[in-house]
């Protein structure tokens, strides 16, 4: 027994912790939670748990059903909100097959595949998001059938006596109580919308954190009788939710996306890095953006970028090179503006960097940079200038997804097909809704 197992099961006997939860996700990153035994969870160590895959969403087919849940002691933590009596405690899971082996299926283990791909590339990567939510009175709409927001604030507005305000106190004490380091927490643009940033760290952990972070807001908010959603866009008249995320590779110690001198400081790795994005990003959109409703927030205005673009603090622009102080070349990286807060954000950092490392591995080209609001652009202008759109729905984007070649090398054979079934069913109920905007369009004159 490794180091760390021995430090859980040691703090799960000090602290009397009853219940100790296996989280997981299945392929469109909901999570999935199962409680244990603090008996139970050396055995979990040593061989992991059954449980039935074929229940879940893309682990595996009926004949294949078995399927275990490895713990893995690194992502130990007691969860706040339970309380202290009868303490309850979490770990992520990988899954693994019955024979032992990472289950192809697991999209944690997706993210670790692409990862191990960048080391053997001599790459660490590091990410650092942006996360978009909204605080809402209930899940209950209100009157006029829209959600009805707890406040009607607007960017880094301070809303004394705020709901806002103590949320994000409670919420921000909450994580950083898990072991998530917060940056910056703010009032958004639109009414009841918050924004928070984590820190820095390395892909896998931020993706954990990630799925820890909505769980802790969504309890928090129902502590405080408020309720929070992460849906990409519940307003027509308001922005929608993202998670721009920024990325940095290290080379040991050195930022490979820093070069001293060069145009805006940035190396021909990070360069590589933005053309592959920029070149695959309709193919994985249906990833990083993947509900019917993403669609409203890349195409709805309000800084979601539409557009195959990248530009230094552009902010109109998909790919951004934030400015840096200077002197901070270790601070050197790029933002991806495109991802909502409702991805899978395992399945959607591999993707992103796996992109990221072919434009490395076969040299792209990075396009010129827009220097002007590409929103303001007419269609023929944009065209002109390169900047093709990112898919307009889920249907195009799951179109763009079936033909790539890369796609199903990073996600795998299982998962690209799981994935691409789930999201076909969705678009299919979607066509055939009747909305309320026909309705009221139509009914009338028709």
């Amino acid at each position: 027994m490794d180091r760390q197992q021995e430090f859980v099961l040691r703090t799960i006997e000090e602290r009397d912790v009853r219940f100790v939860r296996l989280w997981f996700t299945d392929v469109v990153g909901s999570l999935k939670s199962v409680a244990l035994a603090p008996a139970e969870v050396e055995g979990a160590f040593e061989e992991g748990l059954g449980f039935d895959g074929s229940s879940i969403e893309g682990l595996a087919r009926v004949f294949e059903s078995d399927m275990l849940a490895q713990p893995d002691p690194a992502t130990f933590q007691i969860l706040p909100w339970r309380g202290e009596t009868e303490a309850t405690s979490r770990m992520f899971c990988d899954i693994l097959t019955p024979d032992g082996e990472p289950s192809a299926a697991d999209p944690r283990n997706v993210l670790k595949r692409t990862l191990a791909k960048a080391a053997d590339m001599g790459f660490t990567c590091y990410t650092h998001p942006e996360i978009e939510f909204y605080l809402l009175k209930s899940q209950q709409p209100g009157p006029d059938g829209s959600p009805v927001p707890v406040d009607e604030g607007g960017y880094f507005d301070h809303v004394p006596g705020g709901v806002a305000q103590d949320f994000r106190r409670t919420a921000v004490t909450m994580l950083e109580s898990v072991g998530i380091s917060v940056e910056f927490s703010h009032h958004e643009a639109g009414p009841g919308q918050n924004e928070i940033d984590l820190r820095y760290a390395d892909a896998l952990q931020t993706a954990d954190n990630i799925m820890t972070f909505r769980t802790v807001i969504k309890e928090v908010a129902l502590q405080q009788g408020t309720y929070a959603t992460f849906m990409p866009k519940p307003f027509t008249a308001h922005p929608g939710s993202g998670m721009h995320t920024h990325f940095s590779l290290f080379e040991g110690d050195t930022n490979a996306f820093f070069e001293a001198g060069a145009e805006f400081q940035l190396s021909t790795t990070a360069r590589q890095f933005m053309a592959g994005i920029l070149k695959h990003a309709p193919e994985f959109t249906a990833v990083t953006n993947q509900f019917v409703n993403s669609y409203k927030r890349l195409w709805g205005g309000g800084e979601a970028p539409s557009y195959l673009s990248w530009g230094h603090n552009n902010r109109s622009a998909l790919v951004r090179v934030p400015l840096y102080k200077p002197g901070k070349g270790q601070s050197a990286r790029i933002e991806y503006r495109g991802i909502d807060s409702a991805a899978n954000p395992y399945l959607a950092y591999a993707v992103l960097l796996g992109a990221g490392l072919k434009g490395i591995e076969e040299g792209y080209a990075l396009p010129s940079a827009a220097e002007d609001d590409i929103w303001s652009l007419s269609s023929a202008e944009r065209r002109a200038m390169g900047h093709d759109p990112l898919p307009a729905s889920l249907h195009e984007a799951i179109r763009s997804m079936e033909e790539s070649e890369l796609m199903p090398q990073i996600l795998g054979e299982q998962v690209f097909e799981h994935f691409l079934r789930n999201k076909r069913a969705e678009w299919q109920d979607y066509r055939l809704q009747v909305t309320p905007y026909e309705l009221q369009r139509n009914l009338g004159i028709l």
